[in-house]
């Protein structure tokens, strides 16, 4: 019986970039300059600002180079003169599979500024001078970066034997093997970015501020002026070689010179398994309000004669988050695993002498396992290397 097998899996996804959930600033403003008077000069001034740079790019270069052979034994029963001469074999497994997973993007841009404002200059009167300027600013820049080289290259043989019965006359020869198995697995995985900012839960904002009653000769003023600016910068770069050889072999089998009597060589079990799994960059940014309040009162009350009032807020937050992440693997595997180069060498026998070589069961086992740069910035992070978690993550299907 002959079982060749070689399966092959090359599962390539690269590049994705993933961008959802971004809302520009909003507000729902009340400003009032109400009841006025004699004289009165009113001003209202309102100057919104946003600006949302989102820059998100992928490259990803994969290159898989795969031979794979599977061999059940280059087989010869040589030059037999009467007697049974058996050679059988069978049984080569190859198995091989390769998933390379590149680059992900992804950003959730939502409000980052207040989404209440209420001014009040109230009641006015005589010589009136009422002002309320408002101005916000928003700008959030975003640039997520991902880059990786992948190079695969693997070669797998599977072999049970150069067989030879050899030079019999007569009498009983056999050499019978199987079983060898190699299975090869890579899967890498490489860059993913994943930022948050803002707090478009409906959370942040109301602010309110008030002059009021005011009066004679009154001079009023508010002046409030928001300014907000979030820079994320995340960068991965990674490079994947990864070199297989793996050979699994059940023995370079010859009985030889035999000239009568049972001679026999029996091999089997030559099992050899490759595993590399490599991970690579993985940034996580999470930068919630922005430094935006959630609450603000500000009250000036009653005014009065010769009443010069004045509100002024202002509010600068800025951030700058800077992640970056290099990685460089490099992997190279030579594996053999071998049941012996077996002879049984110059038999004579009449007398049912009986040169035996009964071997098996060569194993070799080769795990590699290399994971590499994390930056997390943010609230309740809970992370550890979980690799069905990470391929979730970069699972683009």
């Amino acid at each position: 019986m002959t079982n060749f097998k070689t399966r092959l899996t090359t599962a390539i996804a690269t590049g994705a970039v993933l961008l959802n959930a971004l809302a520009m600033p909003s507000f729902a403003a009340t400003i009032t300059i109400s009841g006025n008077g004699s004289n009165s000069d009113n001003d209202a001034k309102v100057k919104t600002e946003s600006d949302v740079d989102v820059d998100q790019k992928n490259d990803a270069d994969i290159d898989n180079d795969i031979k794979v052979s599977a061999d059940t034994g280059n087989n010869s029963a040589s030059d037999n003169t009467g007697g049974d001469v058996s050679v059988e074999t069978g049984d080569a497994d190859a198995d091989v599979t390769v998933v390379n997973k590149a680059n992900v993007n992804q950003a959730v841009v939502q409000n980052c500024c207040p989404n209440d404002l209420e001014v009040e200059i109230s009641g006015n009167g005589t010589g009136s001078d009422n002002n309320v300027e408002f101005e916000s600013e928003n700008d959030v820049d975003l640039d997520q970066d991902n880059d990786a080289d992948f190079y695969n290259k693997v070669y797998a043989d599977a072999d049970t034997g150069d067989n030879d019965a050899d030079d019999n006359t007569g009498g009983d020869v056999t050499v019978e093997t199987g079983d060898a198995t190699v299975g090869v697995h890579l899967l890498n995985a490489a860059n993913k970015n994943s930022a948050f900012v803002g707090a478009g839960d409906g959370e942040g904002g109301e602010v309110s501020a008030k002059i009021l009653g005011n009066g004679s000769n009154t001079d009023n003023d508010i002046d409030l002026d928001f300014d907000n600016d979030v820079d994320v910068d995340q960068d991965n770069d990674a490079d994947f070689y990864n070199k297989v050889y793996a050979d699994a072999d059940t023995g370079d089998n010859s009985a030889d010179d035999n000239t009568g009597g049972d001679v026999s060589v029996e091999t089997g079990d030559a099992d050899l398994t490759v595993d590399i799994a490599n991970l690579a960059n993985f940034n996580w940014a999470d930068i919630d309000s922005c430094g935006c309040f959630d609450d603000l009162e500000a009250k000036i009350a009653g005014n009065g004669t010769y009443s010069d009032s004045e509100i002024e807020f202002e509010t600068e937050e800025d951030l700058d988050l800077d992640q970056d992440n290099d990685s460089d693997f490099d992997n190279k595997v030579d594996g053999d695993s071998d049941t012996g180069d077996n002879d049984a060498d110059d038999n004579t026998s009449w007398e049912g002498g009986d040169p035996s070589v009964t071997t098996g069961d060569a194993d070799a086992d080769v795990d590699v396992s290399n994971h590499s740069n994390i930056n997390l910035f943010g609230e309740d992070l809970d992370f550890e290397w979980d690799w069905d978690a990470l391929l979730d993550w970069l699972d683009l299907h």
